[in-house]
């Protein structure tokens, strides 16, 4: 199964790569790939440019095999939609493969608004983070879409809804951007060569 990890990484830090982490394992994933946004409907642009987002995101998972930097939104023109995202993928994977598009719970509360949400239900399983403890009201969906198992996930293509139980890092890439901006240092908030490429590119220093 692969895992689907999206976001504008401005900059991608701990908590973007924790949460992956504890997602593969406990989802049996073999990949999560990391898709930095191009133009995100309905959000402010990005403050550092495309390459300089997708530079950050290759250094933060170097280390880790089981990650992968995907540039095909910041390739593709025009705003970035999750289902063009997942229709790419599966021109390039195939049908057969169980892919998992890894998302919070605020964005799942409001899944229904999105754009041409069913068909991406058509295309991937939807894995939702949220904070220990915390139970999930699954009552507006249908049972056969709820798995209780994450196994369960590698049954089928899509289609399925899984809950997964995360650690909740007090870390934001917009608290990183305003530390920089207020010359705190950022070390232990993102990974090494994350923090020596903002500061080489003097990211994050102007408001």
């Amino acid at each position: 199964m692969i895992g689907i990890l999206g976001g504008t990484f401005d900059p991608i830090h701990f908590g973007h790569l924790r949460t992956a982490l504890e997602i593969a394992e406990g989802c049996g994933m073999e990949q999560v790939r990391f898709i930095p946004g191009s133009i995100p409907p309905h959000r402010p642009q990005p403050v550092a440019s495309a390459q300089q987002r997708l530079d950050m995101v290759q250094l933060a998972i170097a280390d880790e095999t089981q990650f992968v930097a995907d540039s095909r939104e910041l390739d593709r023109a025009g705003e970035s939609y999750t289902v063009t995202t997942l229709q790419s993928l599966r021109d390039d994977f195939g049908d057969e493969v169980p892919l998992a598009f890894i998302m919070g719970m605020d964005a799942f509360l409001s899944f229904r608004r999105w754009h041409r949400w069913q068909d991406i239900m058509q295309m991937a399983h939807l894995v939702v983070m949220h904070r220990p403890g915390y139970e999930p009201d699954v009552s507006e969906w249908h049972g056969s879409s709820h798995v209780q198992q994450h196994c369960e996930l590698q049954q089928s293509p899509a289609g399925r809804i899984a809950f997964q139980s995360v650690t909740q890092l007090a870390i934001s890439a917009t608290f990183i951007r305003e530390a920089s901006r207020d010359g705190h240092n950022l070390r232990y908030l993102l990974p090494e060569p994350v923090r020596a490429y903002i500061a080489a590119h003097d990211l994050y220093t102007t408001r």
